[in-house]
C-alpha cells in the first residue's frame, strides 16, 4: 500500500494543519520579492501555495517523488509562477545554483539518508541563498498524532515500531536540524518551533481522517481488522479532551531550520 498517494486524504489528515505551520515559516525566512524558490518534497503544494501568497516570488517548482500528491498540487493551484515535477530529494533533476530559496516541509525525516537530501538543497541553492526545512516535533509536540499513537500502544502493543516519535526521533529536533545543516557547510543557521492550534469539531472530525490510509498512522489503521479498529478508536475517544461543546482543541508543533550558502 502506498502511505503517499492519495492528496486529498492526506489533507483531511494533517494538510488542513501543515498549511497554517507553511505561513508562519515563509514569514519567519524574510525572504525578499522576485526569488527563484524549490520547495522539494511539495507533497499537495501547501508550502508553494504559502510561498504564492506570502513571498512574491519570481517563480517556485515544487518537487515530489509522489505523482498522486504532484497531480494534486495541480489540480489546486492556478498560478503561472508554479510549475511541478515528479523527483526524488536525493538526486534533484536540477541544475546547481539554480534556486535563490529552496525549502523543504514536513519530509526530511520520511528520506533514508537524510544527509543526502540536505546536501542536494545546498548543490541547487545559489551562492549566498538560503536553503531552509521543518518537521513535526513527533514527541509531545503533535498532539493530534501522539494521543493516536498512545492509544494504539494501548490497544496492540506491537504498534510501538510504527510510532513516529520513535521512528524520527534523530531527525525531528532542533539540535538534529542544526547538525544537519552545520554538516551541509551552510552558515548562519538558525532554527525556532511553529506552533498553530488544532481544533477538531467533534470526534469524527478527528478520527475519520485518519481512515484514509494516507500517512503513517492512517495506513497502520488500515491495516487492522474490524474488532481491534473498533478497540482503537473507543480507546481515543476515552482518551480525548472534549469541550463541553463537543470540540477537541489540541495543538500541533514544528521545529524549523534554516542556512545560508556561503557566496
Amino acid at each position: 500500500m502506498n502511505i503517499w498517494a492519495a492528496g486529498d486524504a492526506y489533507e483531511r489528515y494533517v494538510g488542513r494543519w501543515s498549511r497554517r505551520v507553511a505561513v508562519s515559516f515563509v514569514a519567519w525566512l524574510g525572504r525578499p520579492s522576485g526569488l527563484r524558490w524549490l520547495d522539494v518534497g511539495c507533497g499537495t503544494g501547501a508550502l508553494s501555495g504559502a510561498v504564492l501568497a506570502h513571498a512574491a516570488p519570481g517563480s517556485v517548482l515544487g518537487v515530489d517523488p509522489s505523482a498522486g500528491f504532484v497531480g494534486h498540487g495541480r489540480a489546486r493551484v492556478d498560478d503561472p509562477r508554479l510549475r511541478f515535477a515528479v523527483g526524488d530529494a536525493r538526486a534533484l533533476p536540477l541544475p546547481g545554483g539554480a534556486f535563490d530559496t529552496v525549502i523543504s516541509g514536513l519530509m526530511l525525516n520520511f528520506v533514508p539518508r537524510t544527509a543526502e537530501a540536505v546536501a542536494e538543497f545546498v548543490r541547487v541553492t545559489a551562492p549566498g541563498g538560503t536553503a531552509a526545512a521543518y518537521v513535526w516535533d513527533y514527541g509531545d509536540g503533535m498532539e493530534l498524532m501522539r494521543h493516536f499513537w498512545d492509544a494504539a500502544a494501548s490497544v496492540d502493543p506491537a504498534s510501538a515500531e510504527h510510532d513516529e516519535g520513535r521512528r524520527f526521533a534523530t531527525v525531528c529536533s532542533p539540535a538534529r536540524l542544526e547538525s544537519l545543516w552545520a554538516a551541509a557547510g551552510l552558515v548562519d543557521v538558525r532554527t525556532r518551533g511553529i506552533s498553530v492550534p488544532t481544533v477538531f469539531a467533534d470526534f469524527d472530525d478527528y478520527w475519520t481522517p485518519f481512515l484514509g490510509g494516507t500517512g503513517p498512522a492512517p495506513g497502520y489503521v488500515a491495516t487492522l481488522a474490524d474488532a481491534r479498529r473498533e478497540a482503537l478508536r473507543e480507546t481515543l475517544r476515552a482518551r480525548l479532551p472534549f469541550g463541553d461543546d463537543g470540540s477537541i482543541a489540541l495543538s500541533a508543533r514544528a521545529w524549523a531550520v534554516r542556512g545560508t550558502v556561503p557566496a
